[in-house]
């Protein structure tokens, strides 16, 4: 598909990586952009359409998909990070929230923006994946777990989607410098390099983005090649 004339629908995109991208897909002449963000006022882009999104509210995903059922490519970048280890955290509760947020909500949106995707193919569903979801964090463990939970998910509606017209795109990348890294001191992508590959490759219609070379040293160190998903593996 083509970013020229489409009609997007960013979750997250109040800040960082999801502003961006909200930004550039304008920039690429995309002809609607939706901005999904739990408080819509939140939502500062100019020519970004606010969308009230809660992706771990059921009525709200229903609304949105109702709402903008236009949409041509979605864009599931909300997410959440607690750095909280798996055994010393005192509580699952962060466990249990990264979950909510990065597996589930993002189950809730493919589920929901499905049948309007097909309605309207071709289209593209981008998922904002991780380094975390092949290598683990001791100190954000809960993390990377519920990264690799939506990798699988990335990979198996990819499948179920298979011949649809619907493209599903999974972003992999390490450190971005957003307010989510502000405390990290070592190397960053900067978003907007992260959403140029990004749309570069739903142009191109590739399945995958490894962003940068340590995300693709740890993709390689799975013993899979880029582009490769592991329900493509046989015992």
């Amino acid at each position: 598909m083509q970013i020229q004339g489409a009609t997007a629908l960013v979750t997250g995109a109040n800040r960082g990586l999801g502003q961006v991208m909200a930004r550039l897909l304008l920039q690429r002449g995309a002809q609607r952009v939706y901005g999904g963000a739990r408080d819509p006022r939140s939502v500062l882009e100019p020519g970004v359409i606010p969308v009230p999104l809660d992706i771990t509210d059921p009525a709200q995903v229903a609304a949105a998909a109702d709402r903008c059922s236009d949409v041509t490519l979605l864009v599931n970048n909300a997410g959440v990070l607690t750095d909280s280890p798996l055994l010393a955290a005192p509580a699952p509760d962060a466990a249990r929230a990264e979950m909510e947020v990065n597996y589930f909500g993002t189950l809730a949106m493919c589920r929901a923006f499905a049948p309007p995707l097909m309605n309207n193919s071709p289209g593209a569903i981008v998922n904002v994946l991780s380094i975390a979801s092949w290598l683990t964090n001791a100190a954000m463990g809960s993390y990377s777990a519920s990264k690799a939970a939506a990798w699988a998910l990335t990979n198996g509606i990819r499948g179920e989607l298979h011949d649809t017209g619907v493209l599903v795109v999974g972003v992999h990348c390490g450190y971005i410098d957003t307010d989510m890294a502000a405390h990290v001191t070592g190397p960053k992508n900067t978003p907007e390099a992260i959403a140029e590959q990004t749309f570069a490759a739903v142009e191109g219609g590739r399945t995958e983005v490894l962003a940068d070379e340590r995300t693709r040293q740890a993709k390689a160190a799975l013993g899979l090649t880029p582009g490769t998903t592991a329900s493509a593996l046989r015992p």
